[in-house]
């Protein structure tokens, strides 16, 4: 009997996750990317549903490395589509930030959190300093880009920093660059709550502007998030580009598990008599016109299964997702929206129109703001809409 793998709770990091761990093929993300092209994408999605995992299967895919990188992908499923495919793969230098950890009670501390990011990303090409191909100009930016500080006189080389680095990346290697920015909109959530939103707001619109929007050195660009906060306040004049929402059909079996890749996780840890159950418990979302899994609820409940054969399911999810903006909305709700809550709690369905493009000063401007926000971070989800195009909200499973 083969050796069962771990499965991967916690881990976003492809090679890892494909390697030492239990992975659900997901490189098909890739095909479809491929198929589409648009200049700049952003995935929004729930937390817990793989967005990182899948942002840092881009990066090895697309990432040109001294090494051959090929060999995490041979057995994958991208790599039976045919060299049309293969032929991207280890092509270009990439950029890839994740924000997830730019925050902070005051403006300067997340600000300069974010500036130590970018910087440790630039450390990673430390051979630029060295390039053949870059002039003494560009050595000179590089250096800039690596002694960046929150004081005022480094205000420019900051907000075009990213740009910046991708220019020299471009020169370097001669081949364009991609841009990956996951969890893009947690350095605005953590500004609402502590109160420094409009001074956020201004500087990732210069930091992403810039980078997204007036760069000759852009290959294509792929950020994540779990709110799609409105374009008008971060994204403004970037054209060909691509909102892909839990509402949208494409890429909707890419985040998150279907029914397929359930069957065969629970076949392959001996637990396929707890399907029905599983899918009771889980198979709640609906993406596009896929219903999907939770990934994070059924790694950790075949985790826990397949050592003890008597374990429950649990709601392991919602543990995990702590959310201060929908705790103020709880505090905030009306009669009318208590009793609404209350009937979703009963397992009925409530019918309401959602924007899925609000600011932060909106969201909390009205209540009837709650349900977008619920179900853009996954508390809830929907099972159609009606004749006006109102969507049915339900609680997941």
């Amino acid at each position: 009997m083969r050796t069962l793998k771990s499965l991967p709770i916690g881990i976003s990091d492809y090679v890892r996750a494909q390697s030492e761990y239990y992975y659900v093929d997901k490189t098909m993300l890739i095909k479809e990317f491929l198929d589409k092209k648009p200049l700049v994408s952003l995935f929004t999605r729930p937390r817990r549903f793989g967005k990182t995992l899948n942002m840092d299967m881009l990066r090895v895919f697309f990432e040109k490395k001294a090494e051959d990188t090929s060999k995490f992908f041979t057995d994958k499923d991208i790599w039976k589509c045919g060299e049309e495919y293969r032929s991207y793969q280890g092509q270009y230098p990439v950029i890839f930030l994740s924000l997830k950890d730019v925050e902070g009670l005051s403006f300067s501390e997340a600000k300069r959190k974010c500036i130590q990011l970018i910087k440790r990303e630039a450390e990673r090409f430390y051979g630029l300093k060295n390039s053949e191909r870059l002039l003494d100009i560009d050595k000179k930016n590089y250096c800039r880009l690596l002694d960046m500080t929150v004081q005022e006189e480094d205000s420019d080389i900051v907000s075009s920093s990213i740009k910046m680095l991708s220019a020299l990346l471009y020169k370097h290697y001669g081949k364009k660059t991609v841009i990956l920015i996951d969890e893009y909109d947690v350095p605005l959530d953590k500004a609402f709550q502590h109160g420094y939103y409009k001074e956020m707001v201004h500087f990732i619109r210069g930091l992403l502007g810039e980078a997204l929007k007036t760069n000759d050195s852009l290959s294509f660009a792929v950020l994540t998030g779990c709110l799609r906060v409105s374009k008008e306040s971060i994204f403004t004049g970037l054209n060909n580009f691509k909102i892909l929402s839990i509402t949208d059909t494409r890429f909707d079996e890419q985040f998150g598990f279907t029914d397929t890749e359930v069957r065969k996780l629970l076949l392959d840890y001996h637990l396929e008599d707890r399907f029905e159950e599983v899918k009771e418990w889980y198979d709640g979302y609906r993406f596009g016109n896929a219903d999907v899994y939770c990934p994070w609820d059924v790694i950790n409940f075949v985790d826990r299964a397949k050592d003890d054969k008597e374990a429950k399911p649990e709601a392991y999810w919602i543990n995990t997702s702590g959310n201060d903006l929908v705790k103020r909305f709880i505090d905030k709700a009306n009669k009318t929206t208590k009793n609404e809550i209350e009937r979703l709690i009963n397992g009925e369905a409530i019918e309401k129109e959602l924007r899925l493009d609000l600011t932060y000063e909106e969201v909390d401007q009205s209540i009837e703001n709650l349900w977008s926000v619920l179900f853009t971070t996954g508390y809830l989800t929907q099972s159609g809409r009606n004749e006006d195009g109102a969507y049915r909200l339900i609680i997941p499973n």
